[in-house]
């Protein structure tokens, strides 16, 4: 996809060069990087390993966990370089890349969140139906159905229309390409795209958070007209996925007010630190909620670590007889 533009690159003017800076930043997002890759690959192979596991909700959270994996792979790698450099600039057809991958990666958040609060009402809700209505051809096209629809998405409603604008100039006063900086930068009158693209965004996530509280509005009647014992089921299991439908939406929401509004009173490294908190939070918190919180999944961890371990030094005794 080429951009209408004479330019050849951007220049991304939120980083900081000062070395002690970038040294201890270089050495931090690489530990998040390391941590974002194993723990979110841990807990898919501990559910594909564990066959007690293989059921639809934890298909989905394999899903959601594959895509923490690309969300942080899509820009850490990219701000690791950058800490290390003094040139900061980015292609335009990296900077396309860029949006579309970060864009994609928060709307199949979005989605699969969506789907898995549907997956929690059926269970809760319609227990003696749940086998008959979520078969494994339904969790399938469920999620196929969220990584294409955010591909389409964001394809069609944000990169098509940026694409074909006429840009007057390439400075992002960002860490990384962002699709409404770039509108900004737009030539044409920028009313017009602003509308458009907030419009669209606010379309695109209101509606699936309007579904999600739908079916939390159905769970909560019935909690309330059923057991303890249900309510505290109830609670288990859904705790987790609120918490990351929370953590998504304080994300959006200070997207929002870090790219529209003027900050110029917040200092530079805490424009940093929002930029990179935008990015990459749900990649290191959603592990850990459900990781943590999931009793399954802490046992599954713990078994497959056990026999991994075990397994290393039983082929360590044995390669020492030897």
């Amino acid at each position: 996809m080429m951009m209408n533009s004479s330019q050849s690159h951007f220049v991304l003017t939120a980083f900081i060069d000062w070395w002690p800076l970038q040294a201890a930043g270089f050495v931090l997002l690489l530990c998040v990087y390391v941590f974002v890759v194993v723990s979110n690959m841990l807990l898919v192979a501990s559910i594909a390993a564990t066959r007690s596991l293989h059921e639809p909700m934890y298909v989905f959270l394999c899903s959601l966990f594959v895509n923490e994996v690309y969300g942080g792979t899509v820009l850490l790698p990219f701000l690791l370089l950058h800490t290390l450099t003094h040139v900061h600039t980015i292609s335009y057809s990296l900077c396309f890349v860029q949006v579309f991958s970060l864009y994609s990666y928060g709307c199949v958040e979005l989605i699969i969140l969506t789907v898995i609060a549907y997956d929690r009402y059926l269970s809760i809700c319609h227990p003696l139906q749940y086998h008959a209505r979520m078969t494994w051809g339904r969790v399938a096209l469920l999620t196929a159905v969220a990584w294409l629809y955010s591909i389409v998405t964001v394809s069609v409603g944000y990169l098509s229309p940026t694409a074909v604008l006429q840009l007057c100039g390439n400075v992002i006063h960002n860490l990384y390409c962002d699709n409404y900086l770039l509108l900004r930068l737009a030539c044409t009158p920028k009313a017009f795209n602003n509308i458009y693209e907030m419009a669209y965004g606010a379309i695109s996530i209101f509606i699936p958070l309007l579904l999600i509280a739908l079916t939390y509005v159905n769970i909560l009647k019935v909690c309330f007209s059923g057991s303890a014992q249900s309510r505290h089921k109830a609670v288990t299991t859904c705790a987790p996925h609120l918490l990351s439908v929370m953590n998504f939406c304080l994300v959006a929401f200070f997207q929002i007010l870090h790219g529209r509004y003027n900050l110029a009173h917040i200092s530079p490294a805490l424009k940093v630190l929002l930029s990179v908190y935008h990015a990459i939070s749900n990649t290191v918190l959603n592990p850990l909620i459900h990781g943590l919180r999931l009793a399954k999944i802490r046992a599954a961890c713990r078994q497959l670590l056990t026999f991994k371990s075990t397994e290393i030094f039983s082929l360590s005794v044995s390669v020492l007889m030897l």
